[in-house]
């Protein structure tokens, strides 16, 4: 069983407007800890995921472990347009470098989450957090309908695992999971730089059967032809899973990841994708990843993130 730490509400502080009444309200006026004892009315339950071990292996700029924090802080004054209840369940964190450990006490975290009947969200943290998000819904599904995995991200992050785990492995650990577990790995990266990703990682993407679209095909003009794609992945998928790797964004629009996107995908195809994924009624969690808060001017950045829980949650 995971131990948790208490959950830290003070980051959830900021503007009032009495005058305006309820109208008015924001994100830290709402914001609940989420009761570790006992069961809470389901909603979304946030899960922070303090950790870039895996970025360090993978030999990027280390520091998204401090991205849940500055997510909450930026998320605490936005104003809220919720019909349902959200909960902060606190941090996982990743301290001594042993990031299979951490990835267990992640897996178990969203499980217990999802079992109560909520929906996770997991502030990474650098992108090894999918192996542990991905994990915590397979313990919660444990073989029902076929899981639908969507990645929008500048990499495909299929490396293969030799020794250890890092932030570019996550989905060749869980294609490797699939076929141990005789379940089929059904896997869409959206938003690929040619430039980023070897020939041998096309090559793995092609033998695994991924869907993918290059970052150069992505454009609003495209959006008919890309929505087309996902509504034939989706159905045929029981259940998805969405991460988003912010460095798949413009670098004018996400400076503060440890590699940002030469050209990347704009906001205006990310969020209708996301909208779209949303409508299906099929997501069940979705994780942010890779936003690096040493690495940001101005908050712009965290104000993005910020940006897409909202486009998450609503």
């Amino acid at each position: 069983m995971d131990k948790f730490n208490p959950v830290d509400m003070s980051v959830w502080q900021g503007r009032q407007d009495p005058e305006d009444g309820e109208l008015a309200l924001r994100w830290h006026d709402k914001v609940q800890p989420w009761p570790q004892a006992g069961h809470a009315v389901p909603g979304v339950a946030l899960v922070g995921f303090a950790c870039d071990e895996g970025v360090r292996r993978n030999k990027g700029r280390v520091g998204a472990a401090g991205a849940p924090l500055a997510v909450r802080k930026l998320l605490a004054n936005s104003a809220w347009h919720l019909g349902r209840p959200v909960y902060d369940s606190g941090d996982v964190h990743c301290e001594d470098g042993d990031l299979d450990a951490a990835h267990g006490r992640l897996a178990e975290r969203v499980a217990r989450l999802l079992d109560e009947g909520h929906f996770p969200l997991v502030l990474g943290g650098g992108h090894e957090v999918a192996f542990g998000s991905w994990s915590g819904l397979n313990r919660h599904l444990a073989g029902r309908g076929r899981v639908g995995i969507i990645n929008f991200d500048a990499h495909f992050d299929l490396r293969m695992k030799l020794e250890q785990a890092s932030s570019g492995t996550p989905f060749f650990q869980i294609a490797e999971q699939c076929a141990a577990q005789g379940t089929p790995f059904t896997y869409a990266c959206l938003g690929v730089a040619e430039t980023a990703n070897t020939q041998a990682l096309f090559a793995r993407a092609e033998a695994l059967g991924v869907w993918h679209e290059l970052d150069e095909a992505m454009t609003p003009a495209e959006l008919p032809v890309l929505l087309r794609g996902l509504d034939a992945f989706i159905a045929r998928c029981d259940h998805l899973y969405l991460t988003i790797d912010l460095d798949v964004l413009p670098a004018a629009v996400m400076p503060g990841v440890s590699a940002p996107a030469a050209r990347g995908v704009e906001l205006a195809v990310i969020e209708p994708l996301i909208a779209h994924i949303r409508a299906s009624g099929k997501l069940r969690l979705a994780d942010l990843a890779e936003y690096n808060p040493s690495l940001d001017q101005d908050n712009r950045s965290a104000r993005v993130a910020a940006r897409l829980v909202h486009q998450l949650t609503k």
